[in-house]
């Protein structure tokens, strides 16, 4: 009895290993009975290496404002200032108004001007006719010699008391001194104003340029005279006029000023991007960005599909545009298939079928 219960017990456990030995055999990883290496199929989208042109940009932001003086320019903004205290008589202007150089904008109460103006104005008038007659009767001693004198410099004395009158009564009729547009007024009728009072603002909007700040790492990319690109797709180019020489500390930045197209675009105070051109390689290799698979050390690689295959390939990485990446290495060809979004999850080398084929 115990002989064969031994018996029965030593073919259990000899079934179950046997079992057990064909499951391993029939579910080993990596292989099949043939001893292949057991491939996915993954499904994918693929891309095509193409050509394009493609720019370096060195992408900034600021704001638009004035031109300011240069040799021989004046700025493209002023303060429109009192040159005297006074009352605001009259404005001759409204925002939004395109001035011209010497326009009156402003009329201070003339009350007082115009007495002095009118007094200075009939003492020269006696000194002249006194001189005058001094004058003629020297020549047949009608007169002393020091009475000549005294007119004469009586004279002198009316017509600089008439000019300063007369300046007073010009400066009472504050002009604009630039051609512009009246972008802002401060005062109005009947208010008091003492000297140096800023009464408005004119801007000459047909010279805008935009201030930028462009970060310091990139600061050594950018030049006087490169193209500039505007968030504002209408917009023409601008070109870089400007680019400082010292780092501002608080931001860590250049302080670069472009040209700006005349037109309609810009306005004094906007705040804007903008995209400087600093290099532009023409029919090189590109990929979509989806595409690349990058690396810690800022290299890269794609996904070429060979047959039914895709094969991880290492890339050089250049230029980045409207989604698009420079590409170049050994075997990176234009027309090659390529593997897009499912790229990074992929094996070095994998059977892929193909989505949308």
């Amino acid at each position: 009895m115990s002989k064969s219960r031994t018996w029965i017990g030593l073919i259990v456990i000899a079934a179950v290993v046997g079992a057990a030995f064909l499951i391993l055999k029939l579910f080993k990883p990596g292989s099949n009975d043939e001893g292949e290496t057991v491939v996915p199929n993954v499904a994918v989208h693929i891309g095509k290496i193409t050509r394009a042109t493609l720019h370096g940009l060195v992408t900034a932001y600021g704001t638009v404002e004035p031109e300011r003086a240069t040799a021989g320019r004046v700025p493209a903004d002023a303060e429109v200032a009192s040159p005297v205290a006074g009352v605001v008589a009259h404005i001759d202007c409204v925002e939004g108004q395109r001035v011209a150089k010497g326009d009156v904008l402003f009329r201070l109460d003339s009350r007082v001007a115009d007495v002095a103006s009118e007094k200075a104005k009939k003492a020269l008038a006696f000194a002249e006719a006194n001189f005058d007659r001094q004058k003629k009767l020297l020549p047949v001693e009608g007169t002393s010699k020091k009475s000549y004198l005294e007119a004469e410099q009586a004279l002198a004395q009316a017509r600089s008391e008439f000019a300063a009158a007369e300046t007073d009564l010009a400066l009472i009729r504050i002009q604009a001194p630039l051609a512009g547009t009246v972008v802002k007024i401060n005062s109005e009728p009947g208010e008091a104003v003492e000297l140096n009072t800023v009464l408005a603002k004119i801007i000459d909007l047909g010279r805008l340029v935009a201030t930028v700040s462009v970060p310091s790492r990139e600061a050594g990319l950018v030049k006087v005279g490169q193209p500039v690109r505007f968030e504002t797709a209408e917009a023409e180019f601008g070109k870089v006029i400007y680019v400082g020489s010292q780092i501002d500390d608080k931001n860590d930045s250049l302080p670069v000023r472009i040209s700006l197209p005349a037109g309609p675009a810009f306005h004094p105070g906007q705040f804007l991007s903008v995209q400087i051109v600093y290099e532009e390689r023409r029919e090189c290799l590109a990929v979509p960005e989806a595409a690349v698979i990058l690396d810690p050390s800022g290299g890269g690689s794609i996904m070429l599909v060979e047959g039914e295959k895709a094969v991880r390939k290492p890339v050089k990485i250049g230029l980045r545009e409207a989604g698009l990446v420079e590409v170049s290495g050994d075997g990176v060809k234009e027309g090659s298939s390529i593997v897009l979004e499912e790229a990074y999850s992929l094996p070095a080398e994998t059977k892929i079928r193909i989505l949308g084929k």
